[in-house]
């Protein structure tokens, strides 16, 4: 299970990841999070509420309402413009963070390796 520390600093790429699917609602947000997450992680309502609103205060979704499938009414947040280029800036930032990341991790399993044999 991955803490809530660890990917707090993530949950704005998680969010503008699933938007630049299609538009959805918080509750549909929070479950496909929960099954791509397959167990790793389970996002917090409050949580994915305080990100949509601080995305929207940004620019980066918009809201609107609209039915769901179930016939029952609802807030849907999209992908602006502006959050689709932010995305793409973020996956990039991502993509480097992780090298950098796996440059140290492997450095430490270098060290296990050498001191195991």
């Amino acid at each position: 299970m991955i803490s809530a520390d660890a990917i707090r600093g993530y949950i704005d790429l998680i969010v503008l990841t699933l938007l630049s699917d299609h538009p959805s609602y918080a509750y549909e947000l929070a479950k496909t999070i929960t099954e791509v997450a397959d167990g790793q992680y389970t996002i917090k309502q409050t949580t994915l509420y305080s990100a949509l609103k601080r995305l929207e205060s940004a620019g980066l979704v918009a809201s609107f309402a609209d039915t769901s499938e179930s016939g029952k009414p609802r807030t849907y947040y999209r992908l602006t413009d502006a959050g689709t280029g932010h995305l793409a800036d973020k996956l990039t930032e991502w993509e480097d963070t992780k090298t950098l990341i796996d440059r140290f991790a492997q450095r430490a399993q270098g060290r296990e390796n050498l001191e195991g044999t």
